[in-house]
């Protein structure tokens, strides 16, 4: 078990968490200057709208998470921002990454579904980063494996150890599962795994069929794709949030699954859309500007 505090200076403490929130913004934003690059966009747009996207993604993505445990935040409203101690939702957090880029790109005249293309695999990356600090804050895990095939879905026989403190409010209890002897379902793990596979399957289709495709059609494929994976997460999950009984994140994946798959099928047959890759500027030239003839005079 890792301690989460990195390193101190002075009376500041640097957390992993933050680390590795700051090391993926910084991966994914290289990413996305090289899918701007090949859809025709300025790469340094990426770096300049930066700041504005994660702004918007850590409060959407900590106002998911408040919403989620508010009966705890209305007790203890302190906490509510303190973010490197975890609890972010990531549903949360694409809400507000995705209407930062709608506010630079609007600002600065630039198409905003292209640019949506451009972070749906940078997003993913960022996320597979991110989520190892789960692991250091002992969070996002699933029940005890031996549960697995029984109460549970089955999983893979792999597992991690969780102490005493980060089981409170679960049935998982020190006692009957001793700490020395039990692992658990590593969700983050799983996910971390899903969505690299995901980055590499957009990469893939951006810079295959990229002249083919329409601007948003990635941006779609993400919400297919995370959708699908969260989907899948949440049979292993305990304590959900949930909404007539169904974990609220399992709703909005299947929703938005079916919701993009739509979209992505009727925009195609009725051929609406810009063009994914953004059409060359015309040739600039240099050539002066004929001059009109004199008429000539009469008689």
């Amino acid at each position: 078990m890792i301690d989460p505090v990195a390193f101190t200076i002075g009376p500041i403490q640097v957390h992993w968490y933050g680390i590795l929130i700051a090391a993926a913004a910084l991966v994914g934003t290289l990413l996305a200057t090289r899918v701007a690059r090949w859809l025709g966009e300025d790469p340094e747009e990426a770096w300049s709208m930066l700041l504005v996207v994660m702004a918007f993604a850590i409060v959407g993505a900590r106002l998911y998470h408040v919403i989620h445990m508010w009966d705890h935040y209305v007790a203890n409203p302190i906490e509510i921002p303190q973010i490197w101690n975890g609890g972010i939702g990531i549903p949360g957090g694409i809400a507000g990454g995705a209407l930062g880029v709608l506010v630079y790109t609007r600002s600065r005249g630039l198409n905003t579904a292209r640019w949506l293309d451009i972070a749906a695999p940078a997003l993913l990356l960022g996320q597979a980063i991110g989520r190892l600090g789960n692991f250091v804050n002992q969070e996002l895990y699933g029940p005890p494996t031996t549960l697995c095939g029984v109460d549970f879905p089955p999983c893979l026989p792999f597992g991690i150890p969780i102490d005493a403190t980060h089981r409170a409010g679960t049935q998982w209890d020190a006692v009957t599962y001793p700490v020395e002897t039990t692992q658990f379902v590593p969700l983050f793990a799983y996910e971390a795994i899903l969505t690299l596979i995901g980055a590499a399957v957009l990469l893939f289709v951006i810079r295959r069929f990229g002249s083919r495709l329409f601007a948003g059609d990635a941006a779609l494929l993400y919400i297919m794709w995370y959708g699908a994976v969260r989907t899948l997460l949440e049979l292993y999950r305990v304590n959900n949030w949930t909404i007539l009984g169904l974990p609220t994140a399992m709703w909005l994946g299947i929703i938005g699954f079916v919701l993009a798959l739509a979209w992505l099928v009727i925009r195609h047959r009725r051929g609406r859309g810009s063009p994914m890759i953004r059409p060359a500027d015309p040739p600039k030239t240099d050539a002066p500007a004929p001059q009109a003839q004199a008429e000539p005079s009469a008689g």
